[in-house]
């Protein structure tokens, strides 16, 4: 198996985004102005990370979900570039953490300007962030904010707990998943309808919907480690693995093939390396065992979970970007 199954042409994303294309654009102007300072370290550091691409997701499904209630105003943008200062200092940290060489096709950043000057980056993005939610009058988002990022600073910490570890749980890596990613997607999804004063039960609805989307979006980012084009994913394949993490293909695969994949993830996991031998004999594995299509299934139930939450709300424009959303992350090859 080279690629995950699609039943259809992947939707476009710059169309699901085109009602919004004004209000991103706004977010992207907002990221420079913000990023500017005296040290001229910091904007330089940012725009070398903004212009290194990203879909932009985060800010989008905020965006989206402030237009569902009918919101419009300046707000929207602001937290729209709060979310992804969020992102992005979590993106720096993690790469050094992980000690990924590529980002996005190009150098990460703790490989261009070192550890120390990443983890100080990463702290300024994160104070940044919560400095511009305080320009505006909403405690309740602030705290939203402030829990949406303890959560994935502890999913970092739980995954550091768990690295290497090769009898890794499926609800555990579950655990990890939601707090270093689903927290952030439900908490944008929320935050929009909260912006667009919709009734409390379909703020929630939005904020399961923007949950379950983000575990979907990181299952199908863990199944491209094995299954995608290195030139088009921007970062070499397999790294998961190499990294020490057991993410759901090689959790299943070691639940089906038992010791023919165990001797082999240790071998990897341990010597941090994965010899052109030992990769063909593991997606040999993996394709024998099937066990890429059951991880890209367990995707499909998020996605669809995500879905059944719009049922909540009426068949708008507005809602259309929504619905489409999770088709285009179970369908993406980056």
């Amino acid at each position: 198996m080279t690629a995950l199954s699609r039943t259809s042409a992947p939707p476009d994303l710059a169309e699901i985004f085109e009602s919004i294309r004004e209000d991103l654009d706004t977010v992207e102007q907002q990221f420079v102005r913000h990023i500017e300072s005296r040290v001229e370290l910091i904007p330089e550091i940012g725009r070398y990370i903004q212009t290194g691409g990203g879909k932009r997701i985060r800010p989008a499904l905020l965006l989206m979900c402030a237009r569902l209630g009918g919101y419009r105003g300046e707000r929207a943008t602001l937290y729209a570039s709060v979310v992804e200062f969020i992102h992005t200092a979590t993106l720096v940290h993690d790469d050094m953490i992980d000690d990924s060489v590529v980002r996005r096709g190009r150098q990460a950043v703790h490989s261009r300007w070192g550890n120390d000057i990443t983890v100080l980056l990463g702290d300024y993005l994160y104070i940044k962030s919560m400095g511009m939610a305080l320009t505006v009058d909403s405690l309740e988002l602030v705290r939203l904010l402030c829990d949406v990022t303890l959560r994935m600073i502890e999913g970092e910490l739980y995954q550091l707990t768990k690295t290497g570890d090769v009898d890794i749980t499926e609800e555990e890596h579950l655990e990890i998943i939601r707090r270093k990613t689903a927290y952030l997607f439900g908490g944008s999804a929320q935050i929009g309808g909260v912006l667009g004063d919709l009734p409390k039960e379909q703020q929630l609805a939005l904020r399961e919907y923007g949950f379950n989307l983000g575990i979907a979006f990181q299952l199908v980012d863990d199944l491209l480690d094995y299954t995608a084009d290195e030139e088009v994913l921007g970062k070499p394949v397999g790294g998961d693995v190499r990294e020490g993490k057991m993410t759901l293909p090689a959790i299943y695969l070691l639940q089906q093939a038992g010791g023919r994949a165990r001797g082999l993830l240790e071998g990897i996991i341990r010597d941090r390396t994965v010899s052109p031998e030992s990769w063909h004999e593991l997606r040999g594995l993996l394709t024998e065992y099937r066990v890429l299509d059951r991880a890209f299934e367990k995707a499909v139930e998020f996605a669809t979970a995500a879905k059944r939450q719009l049922s909540r709300f009426p068949q708008t424009p507005e809602l259309e970007p929504l619905m489409a959303l999770p088709d285009y992350l179970l369908a993406r090859d980056r």
